[in-house]
């Protein structure tokens, strides 16, 4: 229902625009015409959409639409069918339908008030539906009245009085048929003459009598008024509710004789029998009936206030209810005994019928208040009516029942109807009530229960009545409430004569005159008239007068307090008076004190002095507003406590605490207003002294340090007057005479008293007045000089001992007492409200605490004793404040502002007394400020500080002498400070003190005035910030994160490059940035002003029109804008910029381009918006101005590209710098942004295997794991956005780390989701350094709980502590990568980011106590104590210790990771990094068990970072075999089980390999070797590998798939080969190629690998025959035409065999022309994702070649995938008689480290073009595309590849050429780094390809490995062919030098050290080969020496030095160019 009541609210507000939804609520309302026929039911829904609907009509009744006014009425006139429980659901009970009714009358009734054409139509059918309900006997009809009566309908006349008449006959009211209305009041008596006997009229207060239900009279007369009625009596009808006995109906009196009887007064005899069938017939009522009878009232008073009725009808209901009221008299005056029913049924019975009885009165007021005439009849029935209510309120007054709240309610009832018809009437009516109100207010007042705290109901009505008639009648009829006020006021002066009894005892006071002294007072309170006050007041005074103010009585304490509490009411002759008086009193009572007498004081003399006095001065003090009367009053008060002091300076064996200490609440209250920094004279001044003096003296301050002097012991109790020995000032050490109360006055006098200073001459010197302070007779007098020590001790400690008392000895002990005082008083300010003084509701600079500490130090020519101890006392102020700061630092909310901005006030201060012209002022302010800076932080970042800081020097009015000096130093100094401070906040948050600063500057800037801004320039001209060296700042500060200093270079504005270094200007970037900000917020004004003065229409196109615009103009009115065009002017621009921030979030979901530029301004203009309404009081377009915030959070958010988080950090600066207020908003969307990033999957948490960079691409070859598709949005570049973006967090945590708890959790909240469990951050090795940043702001978020701010969730910070490391580590559990962006300052940044969270974890320490007990912590534990069980670490066994491993563990792993990524980001550095510790076997162990419980992925990967610690593997191997059913889904644990021993061994684990996790491909190969010996579980998991993968991605292996048929014994792979080739035609054809490729045998060999040869030749025909056998028709299709084609042009080469050279040409041409190409699904087996469209028959070229003719043939050919209209050509070489096998080996090396190079983003070129060998000796060889040979290029150009490389692509130094020279070094590295590894030979420059950008392509391995030229001659003997030429262009300097050449030398090593990573991968794929027969198997150790070519025994470094050793060495060697000398002698091949 809720939700549907908001929907309907929102219906409401706009209804148009919301017609579908009250459309679809009618829909769900029961239609009319169901309700209408037969039985109709409804349901619960039903139900609550015709709440809903009648909700909307309550709120919007005037909408067009007709449907739900009809559905509601429709309801309406089916009520009477919902009288029968078979309309509502079977669950709804009586209290759901009551509820229903109410709700659903409630809002019909409103809204028929808000339209009267509904209000018309309901009228129509009311009067029917309400008949129908009173003539139904059912519960649900009496609800439905009930609820009928609380919310009545519109009705009409004629249907109102059918409806009072049913209500008179249904409803059991007895009724009387008069004759006439005149003959009924001719039969009564005037109600005015029956009052008179009344008892409460005659004075008589029974209280104990009426009060006791016991000592009522039981008798009742019977004849005493019948004459009165008995016309009436004789006259009344019965009916079923009428009360008839003995045949005749009952006689009621009139109220007056009941209560006459009530009280004994009328003692008729013989009425016993008729008072009890008087009961009997009362009990005879049900309380149905009862119940009918209010509800009857209730509703014709309903009809009476909505229409006019019949008028005999309106007298027959005033008869009727006049008979109720005349029967509440007696009904209230039966006692309790008297009734049969007791317990909860009668208290049931009484409370139902004085609600009946309630409801009549209200009836009765109503049917007298709706007479319209003025006539006597009318008058007859008013005053009748006033009388019988009076009589009425009389009766429930003295009723035994009067406690009931219902008898209350009825009382209030009573009489605040009969006040509404007196006030109304005036005259004659006002004048009876106020003549009974008075009897009635004493009687109130005479019953002993009002006396106390709460008067009671009844004494709330007659105040209430009493003051709305006097304030009714003051100035119309004014003499009868006079009379009224003055008879209550003189029955005080009646004492009963109790003070005349002489000697006998004294009698108690009467609480009537206790409690008349209260309503009197209360009354004026209430009605504030000075008149009353005037009447009240003398009598009050002259009562306290007359009595013994020495022997004080209730009556007196009780008219002090209501003297003080008019006198509070501010008029002056009676608060002059008053005050004159009670300080009489309070002086009185000290002067009276000390005497004997004063031993026997009865206990109200104590209270009038301790609590009655002081609380009067109190009220006095909180009541008074006027100025002069408050300032008048502040000096009596002070000058009361200067005389009380005195005073009690007399008193032997008093304290004058026990004096002074019940005046402070009202010194308080009335110095709470005043301000100490303004003039004060010098005699308040001095009373303020006085009273400061004598705090210190009796010991009123509350204590302020927090050790004890040894004294002896006190009494501190109050009644003991405060005892205080001998010893002066003893109570500065010892027991304090203080309470609660007292302290917390005492702290708020201090915050309004100025300072002590009461002459700016000697003010210390002058003695006189303060020995005056003392009474000459005291032990405390100057002379005694114990005492002066004493005092002199006392402020030495008060000091904190910062001034020993022997340096004290010059001062006397007046003087040391004066300085205890000021002491006292400068701590105290700065202990109750941090130091801010009254003087307003804003904290100010002027409010600090510290314009008065330091008033006292600008006195000149102070001795040295007082200066010291003045200075001591500035210091134990500040100490004070900062206390009281650290107290707060976990306030939130309003609490945390006040704070802040109390800090920020002294903040200011301190920066402007940097100012003063008293050197030592400045010096102390300095040092203060420096501690505040250091001690809170966030002043750094606060806009009022920095103000102060940059402005406030030139903000000092002029004097009129300027003093050179002063000026140089002062601005000497503000400088030193000002870079100090600038630097400092830059250090902690660059991006947050940037904004600052622009801010500031668009300040300057705006002021127009150059001084500051000359100043601001000198300042900050030489401040940098940037990754460059920076000498501002050391250690791990903010500033030196990398990923902050990115964040700050896009706070700057500056357009830079920010994966590259920078070092910026802050001056230069913040003045245009400021510059900018500025004409953005001016473009919003500007638009906004020619909005104003054009006039703007939001219907117009575009935005603008001229209509009210130009009338302005012409009419020369104010271009002033209203609000309202305001609102609508930003209401336009909003849904503009939201429109345009939302399509750039469009494009950017479709993969479009972001423009920077665009987004830029759109997001600053947006934010200068947003940032020009932050003042503005409009609240019409605030949801307009969230979304917009919002979106400005959220856009760069989900763009989440780096030039969209640039843009996103300068303008979330931009907000929190301008709006600091804005701070926790931003956060908030911020912080739910970034964990959308997680739950999205995106940048830093792209967790997805897809977007883990070379892991991912290189599955399955060299990884393990399914290849997937790579991501739409390159996560790198996410990756950089959320580096940025973290930045910007940091930059934040670093402002609100001190100062905001609400950030602060914001931060939490964003921590806790980020190290949630699992782990779910992208394992990508290009967010390292922002995944260890996030881990960093993790750790510094954790320590804040030793700050204190965050102390009261230090289990949550210890469990988040865990995560942090849990998170951490996980990092770890993925093998170690690189990845390249071709840029070295990022890759710096990535290594310093690690480098600082090592550094910080290094430096984190644990306190060793807090260690010990971490595990538990308030009483919560973290850890199980049963189970050992960490909901993080899971089972554990020590916390503490496990917590130190675990650290220890990440420390070394991110020590290695930094030295990783540091010789990744400086290849060139031979400097091994810094030096490590050796790490011994026993810690290695350590670390590997440590690691494997954590995650045992963790293990795997350390053992892959130290791949030769033998210790560490054998320890994993145990751990492995140990653990083997916990790890099966980790394949890189299976080298620790799967080996050749374990497969010789039929090892138990192998068991296992059947669950185990799929690996890589070559990890798989390895196990086809020999070694392993075809161990079937061994196979069975590789085959299941292979078989995991695509047939596709295995055919890279197959000449290794087709080796491992020769060790096939069981022929698995064979059976593996089959299926695969079902699964794939393209499989099956290239392995039917390499079987017909095998088919040649082996050189050379051994006779029993001859043999084994043979059996392997044998079977690849059947293999390759089975395939064929196995094809469908259509793969056999396709295979025939595939191969027929293929074969056909390889068979060209025999037949050109014979033909002579020249014609060779054309006899390819005409064999070309006889090939057709059948289908379009032919391709070419180099390449099966080209297809081949065609050949072109004129490019066969016919080559050279010692043996058959190789021929090459260009084909047409497209894409598989791609576009078919895209037909590209693609030359292929046919050779016959050439074994290519070998070259395929090699290019499967060349393709796996070009695949390798591209994973790790290095730029580095291979080009391993296809090779297919297609049958023995014979081969297809792709043509690389675009290149010549070196020896080509030779034959036309005489230089070497320097001048070719110019005359190709131009002059040195032009992008061309410097393109053309790049591209050759990145495919020189390439192959360099391909060349150390194969080491191939006869690099001759025929076999050296350049293409038409510059590329090397290497081509023909004819000799790799072992193998070379000349038989093995090796003469080459460089790893790689770096000749000279080739040299010139990688080294233009020759010597090694140029930058040229370092980028290939730092290529080479990277390509190494990523080629080092998949050794084992690129081995296992040479591996198989071993066996196959090819040449570079035929010698040596091939496979040993390509191992040892990685070096994996070295490190990191140690192979960087390698490489480089290895470049060197290549350069320009010798060899090289004598191999070219020999190949051009040789072959002619041009070198």
């Amino acid at each position: 229902m809720e939700a549907l009541k908001e929907l309907c609210d929102l219906v409401a507000q706009n209804p148009t625009l919301f017609s579908d939804k009250l459309e679809w609520l009618c829909n769900r309302c029961p239609q009319p015409d169901s309700l209408f026929a037969g039985s109709p039911r409804v349901s619960r829904s039903q139900l609550n959409a015709v709440l809903a609907v009648s909700r909307f009509l309550s709120k919007c009744s005037d909408f067009s639409d007709p449907r739900p006014k009809s559905v509601i009425l429709g309801f309406l006139r089916s009520v009477p069918f919902s009288f029968a429980g078979s309309f509502w659901p079977q669950s709804f009970t009586t209290d759901s339908i009551a509820s229903f009714f109410s709700d659903f009358l409630s809002y019909v009734s409103n809204a028929a008030e808000l339209s009267s054409d509904f209000a018309a139509e309901i009228a129509g059918f009311t009067g029917d539906v309400v008949l129908s309900a009173i003539s139904e006997n059912s519960s649900i009809a009496r609800v439905f009245l009930t609820a009928l009566a609380q919310s009545f309908l519109p009705i009409l006349p004629s249907d109102a009085d059918k409806l009072v008449i049913c209500l008179i006959d249904q409803l059991a009211i007895p009724v009387l048929v008069p004759g006439t209305p005149r003959e009924q009041i001719a039969t009564s008596n005037s109600a005015t003459s029956s009052t008179q006997s009344s008892p409460l009229s005659a004075n008589h207060y029974h209280q104990n009598e009426s009060a006791s239900p016991g000592n009522e009279v039981s008798h009742v007369s019977g004849s005493t008024s019948s004459s009165r009625v008995g016309d009436e009596a004789t006259s009344a009808t019965s009916s079923r509710g009428s009360m008839v006995i003995n045949g005749g109906s009952i006689v009621w009196k009139s109220g007056v004789d009941q209560l006459a009887l009530n009280l004994g007064f009328n003692d008729g005899g013989g009425g016993e029998a008729t008072f009890r069938q008087q009961v009997a017939s009362f009990e005879d009522e049900s309380i149905e009936s009862l119940e009918k009878q209010e509800i009857a009232f209730k509703l014709i008073a309903h009809v009476l206030d909505k229409v006019h009725i019949d008028s005999r009808l309106s007298d027959q209901v005033r008869l009727i209810v006049k008979k109720q009221l005349q029967s509440l008299s007696f009904f209230l005056k039966i006692r309790k005994r008297d009734w049969n029913e007791q317990g909860v049924l009668l208290k049931a019975r009484i409370n139902r019928k004085l609600s009946a009885y309630q409801a009549a009165a209200k009836l009765q007021i109503k049917s007298i208040v709706v007479l319209d005439s003025d006539g006597k009849f009318t008058k007859r029935l008013v005053h009748e009516a006033v009388a019988l209510l009076i009589d009425a309120a009389e009766a429930c007054l003295l009723s035994v029942w009067r406690k009931l709240r219902s008898c209350e309610e009825l009382f209030d009832s009573l009489l605040a109807g009969v006040a509404q018809v007196s006030v109304a009437r005036g005259g004659q009516p006002l004048r009876v009530l106020l003549i009974h109100l008075k009897p009635i207010a004493l009687a109130v007042c005479a019953q002993a229960d009002t006396w106390g705290s709460s008067q009671g109901a009844m004494f709330e009505s007659v105040m209430k009545t009493s003051c709305q008639i006097i304030e009714s009648c003051w100035t119309k009829d004014r003499a009868p409430v006079d009379t009224y006020i003055m008879g209550l006021a003189t029955s005080i002066r009646e004492r009963n004569d109790y003070e005349e009894q002489g000697n006998k005892e004294k009698q108690a006071i009467p609480v009537v005159q206790l409690n008349v002294i209260r309503l009197l007072a209360d009354l004026n309170v209430a009605v504030k008239k000075s008149e009353v006050v005037d009447m009240i007041l003398p009598l009050f005074v002259e009562s306290l007068e007359e009595g013994d103010a020495s022997t004080p009585s209730l009556l007196r304490l009780r008219l002090l307090d209501a003297v003080s509490r008019i006198a509070s009411l501010g008029f002056e002759k009676s608060y002059r008076e008053t005050v004159v008086l009670m300080t009489r009193s309070y002086l009185g009572k000290l002067s009276s004190l000390g005497s004997a007498e004063s031993r026997t004081v009865p206990p109200e003399a104590t209270t009038e002095r301790v609590e009655t006095l002081p609380a009067g001065f109190l009220l006095i003090a909180s009541g008074l507003t006027s100025v002069k009367l408050r300032s008048d009053y502040r000096h009596r008060l002070l000058s009361l406590c200067s005389d009380v002091g005195l005073a009690a300076e007399s008193k032997s064996g008093r304290s004058g605490a026990d004096f002074l200490g019940p005046l402070l609440p009202a010194i308080a209250e009335i110095c709470s207003d005043f301000n100490p920094t303004i003039d004060v004279e010098p005699s308040l001044l001095k009373l303020f002294r006085n009273l400061w003096f004598y705090f210190a003296l009796f010991g009123l301050a509350p204590p302020i340090q927090n050790f004890q002097l040894p004294t002896k012991s006190m009494s501190s109790t109050l009644n003991s007057v405060g005892s205080m020995g001998a010893i002066a000032l003893q109570a500065v050490g010892g027991p304090y005479m203080w309470n609660t109360q007292w302290s917390s006055s005492v702290q708020r006098i201090a915050q309004g008293t100025p300072p002590l200073v009461v002459s700016s001459v000697k003010w210390l010197e002058d003695e006189l007045e303060l020995n005056a302070l003392h009474n000459p007779g005291s032990r405390r007098g100057s002379g005694n000089e114990k005492a002066a020590v004493t005092q002199r001790a006392a402020l030495s400690a008060a000091l904190g001992g910062r001034v020993d008392v022997a340096a004290m000895s010059t001062i006397s002990g007046v003087k040391a007492t004066y300085l205890l005082a000021v002491a006292f008083l400068e701590i105290i300010r700065f202990n109750s409200n941090g130091g801010i003084l009254n003087g307003g509701t804003t904290v100010t600079t002027s409010r600090s605490a510290f314009s008065c500490v330091f008033e006292y130090l600008k006195t000149p020519n102070l001795m040295p004793a007082v200066f010291q101890c003045l200075t001591a006392i500035v210091h134990r102020a500040f100490e004070t404040a900062v206390s009281w700061l650290d107290d707060r630092i976990s306030d939130t909310g309003d609490q945390a502002e006040v704070r802040e901005s109390i800090l920020f006030a002294h903040t200011c201060f301190l920066i402007k007394s940097m100012s003063r012209r008293e050197e030592h002022i400045r010096d102390i302010a300095v040092n203060l400020l420096t501690q505040f800076r250091d001690r809170f932080p966030q002043v750094l970042w606060n806009s009022s500080c920095l103000d102060s800081l940059l402005f406030s020097i030139h903000n000092e009015s002029p004097s009129a002498v300027v003093d050179p000096a002063w000026m140089v130093a002062v601005r000497s100094l503000y400088q030193k400070i000002v870079r100090e401070w600038i630097i400092k906040s830059l250090s902690y948050a660059p991006c947050t003190s940037q904004g600052l600063l622009q801010e500031k500057l668009c300040k300057a800037n705006t002021w127009q005035r150059a001084q500051h801004t000359t100043d601001v320039v000198s300042l900050l001209s030489e401040i940098r910030i940037g990754t460059g060296k920076s000498d501002c700042w050391t250690g791990i500060q903010t500033a030196n994160i990398p990923a902050v200093m990115a964040a700050a270079a896009a706070a700057s504005g500056a357009n830079l490059k920010l994966t590259e270094a920078f070092n910026l200007e802050v001056l230069s970037t913040g003045i245009v940035s400021a510059t900018v900000k500025c004409n953005h917020a001016g473009e919003i004004t500007g638009m906004r002003n020619a909005c104003s003065t054009f006039g703007f229409q939001s219907g117009a196109s575009t935005g603008f029109g001229l209509g009210a615009g130009f009338q302005r103009l012409i009419s020369g009115a104010s271009p002033q804008q209203s609000q309202a065009e305001d609102d609508l002017y930003d209401g336009w621009l909003l849904t503009n910029f939201v429109r345009l921030l939302q399509q750039f979030v469009n494009t950017a979901e479709k993969g479009g381009e972001l423009n920077k530029l665009q987004f830029r301004k759109i997001c600053s203009q947006a934010t200068a918006l947003l940032l020009s309404n932050l003042g503005s009081d409009s609240k019409s377009n605030v949801e307009g101005f969230s979304q917009l915030l919002r979106l400005l959070c959220w856009c760069p958010a989900y763009i989440s590209t780096p030039d969209a988080m640039e843009t996103g950090v300068f303008i979330w600066t931009w907000l929190v710098s301008a709006a600091p207020q804005l701070g926790s908003l931003v956060l908030a969307e911020l912080v739910d942004a970034w964990l959308w990033t997680i739950d999205t999957k995106r940048g830093l948490f792209a967790s997805e295997a897809r977007c883990s960079g070379p892991s991912a691409k290189l599955k399955p070859h060299l990884a393990p794991g399914e290849p997937e598709t790579p991501p739409e949005i390159d996560p790198v570049e996410q990756i950089i956005a959320h580096r940025l973006w973290l930045g910007f967090l940091i930059d934040r945590f670093e402002v609100v780390r001190h100062n905001s708890i609400e950030q602060l959790l914001l931060l939490g909240r964003l921590l806790q989701g980020t190290t949630k469990f699992p782990w779910n951050f992208s394992c990508h090795p290009a967010a390292t350094g922002t995944f260890f940043t996030v881990m960093l702001l993790g750790l510094k978020f954790c320590s804040c709980q030793s700050q204190g701010n965050l102390q009261n969730f230090k289990a949550g910070l210890q469990l988040l502590e865990d995560r942090i490391y849990r998170s951490s580590l996980g990092w770890f559990a993925y093998e170690p990568e690189w990845y390249d962006m071709n840029n070295m300052s990022f890759a710096l940044s990535e290594a310093h980011s690690v480098s600082v969270f090592v550094q910080y974890l290094s430096n984190e320490r644990v306190d060793q106590s807090e260690s010990k007990a971490r595990p538990r912590e308030n009483g919560s534990s973290l850890i199980d104590v049963n189970d050992q069980y960490h909901p993080v670490w899971g089972q554990m066994e020590n916390y503490t210790v496990g917590r130190e491993k675990r650290k220890q563990l990440l420390l070394m792993l991110c020590q290695h990771e930094a030295d990783r990524l540091e010789i990744w980001a400086q290849p060139l550095n031979s400097k091994e990094s810094t030096s490590r510790s050796k790490i011994n076997s026993e810690k290695w162990i350590e670390y590997a068990r440590t690691a494997f419980s954590v995650d045992p992925r963790i293990a795997f990967s350390l053992a892959s970072r130290f791949p030769t610690n033998t210790h560490l593997k054998a320890e994993i191997t145990q751990l492995v075999q140990s653990h083997i059913l916990d790890i099966r889904c980790i394949p890189e644990a299976l080298s620790y089980f799967v080996t050749p021993k374990a497969a010789d061994e039929n090892s138990a684990l192998l068991q296992q390999l059947p669950h185990w996790a799929a690996c890589s491909i070559t990890q798989a190969l390895e196990f086809l070797t020999p070694a392993y010996k075809g161990h079937p579980r061994v196979m069975a998991y590789v085959l299941r590998v292979l078989e995991s993968y695509p047939p596709e991605r295995v055919t890279f292996f197959m000449p290794q798939l087709v080796q491992a048929l020769r060790y096939d014994e069981e022929m698995l792979v064979e059976g593996y080969l089959l299926r695969a080739a079902q699964r794939s035609d393209i499989f099956a054809h290239i392995l039917i190629w390499h079987l017909q490729g095998e088919t040649c045998g082996p050189e050379s060999g051994k006779d029993a690998a001859a043999g084994k040869n043979s059996l392997f030749q044998a079977l690849l025909p059947s293999v390759r025959q089975h395939i064929i056998d196995e094809f469908s028709p259509k793969a056999h299709d396709i295979f025939q035409r595939e191969f027929d084609f293929f074969d056909k042009v390889t068979s060209i080469s025999g037949v050109l065999f014979p033909l002579p050279k020249e014609e060779r040409r054309a006899g390819i041409r005409r064999e070309l022309e006889k090939i057709e190409v059948e289908g379009e699904d032919l391709y070419l087996p180099t390449a099966p994702n080209k297809l081949v469209r065609g050949i072109r028959v004129d490019s066969g070229i016919p080559l050279q070649s010692a043996a058959k003719v190789p021929i090459m043939i260009t084909f047409n050919v497209v894409d598989r995938d791609g576009d078919h209209s895209n037909i590209k050509p693609q030359a292929c070489i046919f050779k016959v008689g050439d074994d290519c096998r070998q070259d395929v080996l090699a290019l499967q090396v060349i393709a796996l480290l070009r695949d390798i190079f591209e994973a790790v983003g290095l730029n580095l070129y291979l080009f391993p073009y296809g090779v297919l060998p297609t049958g023995p000796e014979r081969g297809i060889i792709e043509v690389v595309p675009n290149t010549r040979s070196r020896s080509q290029m030779g034959e036309t150009t005489d230089g070497g590849l320097f001048e070719i490389f110019q005359q190709d692509h131009g002059p040195v130094g032009s992008p061309n050429f410097e393109a053309a020279r790049h591209n050759f070094i990145i495919s020189s590295a390439g192959y360099a780094v391909a060349s150390l590894l194969l080491q191939p030979k006869d690099r001759h420059n025929g076999n050296l390809l350049f293409d038409n950008e510059g590329r090397l392509v290497h081509i023909d391995f004819g000799f790799i490995l072992e193998t070379s030229p000349g038989g093995n001659m090796r003469f080459e003997s460089a790893h790689f062919k770096l000749s000279h030429e080739m040299t010139q262009l990688l080294d233009p300097s020759g010597v090694m030098k140029s930058e040229t050449w370092n980028q290939f030398v730092s290529l080479c090593v990277k390509g190494y050290l990523a080629a080092r990573r998949h050794m084992d991968g690129i081995i296992n794929t040479v591996l198989l080969m071993l066996d196959s027969g090819l040449p570079c198997f035929s010698r040596g150790d091939p496979i040993g020496n390509l191992r040892r070519r990685f070096h994996p025994e070295m490190s990191e470094r140690e192979a960087a030095i390698f490489m480089m050793r290895v470049c060197t060495d290549a350069y320009n060697k010798w060899t090289t160019a004598g191999y070219d000398l020999i190949q051009y002698l040789q072959q002619g091949i041009e070198k």
